[in-house]
């Protein structure tokens, strides 16, 4: 067991290692850069070029991902080239609001879709399923974009209940709290319980219909046992990796909702980092999203291995 969570957690390390050569080489095709950026139009080509010189633009592309990658694997984010800090100072800024952003998400969105997706299963085939069923498809059908977009019109501009900007520095009481998170989390949610249900329901169903569980009806086993005591921890596995895959979706949502808010999360950043040619802000915090979508990745493996002794086995 041990030889093989070491082996996911070495395939994740060179999984990153792969996307760390992907996004240094995509972000080196964006047109124009900082020096360009920060000079303006106006600026001569030989001011621009001593600018590119003095930040390093000019050197070849392996050597400067090889020092990138280095600072890295130091713990080195390497310097803003719009703001001249260190980009470890940025992100850290930013890190804690995101990380709250999510956290929220999560919170709400897990146990909820945990809780339909079961039920689905378990009145399979009622008139709830299929409601469930047709509203999950539903929402999964909409863009996370238009969701935010249709709740700031609704909450914000008609009802006036929330503002349409969410600012975490505004936060001084639990009601500020909800006010400030609601519609981004509303947004976030509405696609990932959708997914979350329809993967839960599928896992939960395929271990209804295994023989074990039809041995314990026929015992005389009251439903709610039947699901909570044999066939979920036996769906531990699927339901960990429909988690794990729901929640990395929303590291791509959150780019869409924390620009629509004007939030002021890494995802934000990022952005703001690609407007202004700022390439070591949008590697490292490129290289942050991907870094946690490989950690759920793996961990809802090591949970599949360690909750099926199949897995273990052989």
């Amino acid at each position: 067991m041990l030889r093989l969570v070491a082996a996911r957690i070495a395939l994740g390390l060179v999984s990153l290692l792969l996307v760390s050569l992907a996004i240094f080489a995509i972000t080196s095709l964006l047109p124009g850069d900082a020096a360009q950026e920060q000079l303006g139009q106006a600026a001569t080509r030989e001011t621009v070029e001593a600018l590119r010189r003095n930040l390093g633009l000019d050197q070849p592309g392996h050597v400067r991902y090889l020092r990138w990658i280095g600072g890295l694997l130091q713990g080195d984010f390497g310097r803003s080239l719009v703001n001249d800090m260190p980009v470890a100072q940025l992100i850290g800024s930013r890190l804690p609001n995101s990380l709250m952003l999510a956290a929220a998400t999560a919170a709400v969105s897990v146990p909820l879709a945990l809780a339909i997706g079961t039920t689905a299963a378990m009145w399979r085939g009622t008139a709830y399923d299929r409601a469930v069923s047709m509203l999950t498809l539903s929402v999964v059908s909409v863009p996370e974009f238009l969701v935010a977009t249709a709740a700031v019109i609704v909450f914000a501009v008609q009802l006036r209940w929330v503002s349409a900007l969410s600012a975490a520095a505004d936060i001084t009481s639990v009601g500020q709290f909800f006010r400030v998170f609601a519609l981004p989390v509303f947004s976030l949610c509405c696609v990932i319980i959708a997914q979350m249900v329809r993967m839960t329901r599928a896992a939960l169903i395929d271990q209804l219909r295994a023989p074990y569980v039809e041995m314990a009806v026929l015992k005389g086993v009251g439903p709610w046992r039947v699901v909570l005591t044999h066939a979920l921890p036996n769906a531990i596995g699927p339901i960990a990796n429909a988690v794990a895959l729901s929640l990395s979706y929303l590291l791509g949502g959150v780019i869409i909702v924390e620009t629509i808010f004007n939030y002021p999360g890494v995802a934000k950043l990022m952005v703001d980092g690609v407007a202004q040619r700022d390439l070591p802000v949008v590697q490292a915090c490129a290289m942050l999203f991907c870094a946690a979508y490989l950690v759920l990745v793996t961990t809802a493996d090591v949970v599949a291995i360690l909750a099926n002794p199949r897995l273990r086995h052989g």
